[in-house]
């Protein structure tokens, strides 16, 4: 038995900490058994506990981690979640597993009533769904799960039969969710971007009547604090979006919420590059998802850069104006390859500057601006730091040339992973652990930043950088699959 396969066989003892590469070893391990703890044998749920089923962006996030411990099962994550996509090409936020008692989770499989209020939009009827969306991280994803055994990859046809499903999502994105007419998609639900509870959503929640209190139950306040979740106010707020979504067929447009946000609409420009180079593996050429992904870098630079602040802001497509909250989803847009130069650096700078204190007083960036009102370093995507939009930023600073900074939040996600049991999030202070433990893409990140293959072309960094940068000289890596 190898050292890998040791450390996974058996708890691993925090008294081997003080030699660095066993740490990353025992890093690397813990990761693995909590990837595998929340696998049911087709995806993997972000946490037992809290979240019972198969959520959209993690399964993505999850993904480009899984692909270091086996590429078969990071292809899978990926199959299973598109083969729940509507006709209409969205892909469901929550697929949900029959064998999960309804009482576990809400809103659940009776609420969202996929394969009766869907029907028109094209809810498949084999499974049941939301019909909500979250943020479209699935062509990256594909394309790094892919490069982790190509030639798996190909034996098995994955890019030949992920594509056209990944083509369907984004167009519907660009078609059915261009509700501000500039080119970008809005979300219509705070869900849908992810960043759930985020004092960005406010203005335009506040136009939204919220559903009575006895109308529903909330299964989340079972698992966590109810200072550290949403008020029972918003979460009215969001039932009430869910079911006016619901009642109206899952179309687009007519709803009181509609919002351009920044990070959805860079991961979605993401994804086009990556589809790019999924169509060139494919024998296509890839420039026209190229220029593609120019036009909406163009359309974001347009219609969300606010100079003034030197980030990106949310537009209110509503209100039809900026909404001036400082959220960490306007600094995402740094992972972009193509974005100018002066935007780039000015993000960086907003990232040391006081508002996120990146490399100063936070351990890791947070959610929101430290200077808000609305701050809070425990209350969900109100402050506390979370590990993927590090990843994400991490992979920006690398892509422009940031090497010291990107090193040092690298390093800081993967000491906070371990200390914080892989923690749904952290306070971005003191790294205090918060929300639930063993969170999927808590663990699957820290993989892939251990293992520090790049996530786009433009990198030239390699696994050892990783391991320098944790403390360490060399770790194993799992089974192919």
């Amino acid at each position: 038995m190898d050292r890998t396969a040791e450390l996974v066989a058996r708890p691993a003892e925090r008294t081997i900490a003080y030699d660095p590469a066993v740490r990353a070893s025992a890093l690397h391990a813990r990761a693995a058994r909590v990837l595998e703890a929340n696998w049911t044998g087709a995806s993997t749920v972000p946490s037992r506990g809290l979240y019972p089923h198969q959520w959209s962006w993690d399964s993505a996030f999850i993904a480009i981690g899984l692909r270091h411990l086996s590429p078969l099962r990071a292809q899978t994550e990926l199959e299973t979640l598109l083969d729940a996509q509507w006709s209409d090409g969205r892909i469901p936020h929550i697929v949900f597993n029959p064998s999960v008692p309804l009482d576990a989770y809400f809103p659940s499989p009776d609420f969202w009533r996929s394969s009766t209020a869907g029907r028109a939009a094209g809810a498949p009827r084999t499974v049941q769904t939301s019909g909500i969306v979250q943020p479209p991280v699935h062509a990256l994803a594909a394309w790094l799960v892919h490069r982790a055994d190509p030639g798996l990859s190909r034996g098995r046809g994955f890019l030949a039969r992920v594509y056209p499903k990944l083509a369907a999502w984004h167009r519907y994105l660009l078609h059915r969710r261009d509700l501000g007419g500039g080119g970008l998609a809005s979300v219509v639900h705070p869900w849908e971007q992810g960043m759930d509870n985020s004092p960005c959503w406010d203005a335009p929640l506040a136009r939204v009547v919220p559903a009575p209190a006895r109308s529903f139950r909330r299964a989340d306040l079972d698992h966590g604090a109810p200072e550290d979740r949403p008020t029972d106010l918003d979460y009215g707020r969001y039932v009430r979006l869910a079911t006016d979504y619901r009642d109206g067929g899952y179309a687009d447009g007519q709803g009181s919420f509609a919002v351009e946000d920044p990070a959805f609409n860079a991961l979605l420009i993401a994804s086009e590059h990556a589809l790019a180079r999924i169509a060139r593996e494919l024998g296509a050429t890839g420039t026209a998802r190229h220029a593609r992904a120019e036009r909406l870098t163009t359309a974001l630079l347009d219609r969300l850069w606010d100079p003034e602040r030197g980030m990106f802001l949310c537009r209110d497509v509503r209100g039809g104006n900026l909404i001036p909250e400082r959220s960490v989803s306007g600094l995402v847009p740094l992972l972009l390859p193509t974005l100018p130069r002066e935007i780039a650096e000015t993000l960086v700078r907003t990232a040391r500057g006081p508002h996120f204190s990146l490399g100063d007083t936070t351990r890791l960036l947070p959610s929101y601006d430290l200077l808000g009102e609305a701050f809070d370093p425990h209350r969900y995507w109100r402050g506390p730091a979370w590990f993927n939009t590090a990843w994400l930023m991490e992979r920006g600073l690398r892509t422009h040339g940031e090497r010291q900074l990107a090193d040092a939040l690298r390093q800081s996600v993967l000491k906070l992973a371990d200390s914080s049991g892989f923690a749904e999030y952290v306070d971005p202070y003191t790294g205090e652990a918060c929300g639930t433990a063993d969170f999927g893409w808590t663990a699957a990140l820290a993989l892939d930043l251990l293992h520090d293959e790049p996530a786009w072309d433009t990198y030239g960094v390699t696994y050892g950088a990783a391991l320098s940068a944790f403390g360490a000289k060399e770790v194993k890596g799992g089974d192919r699959g």
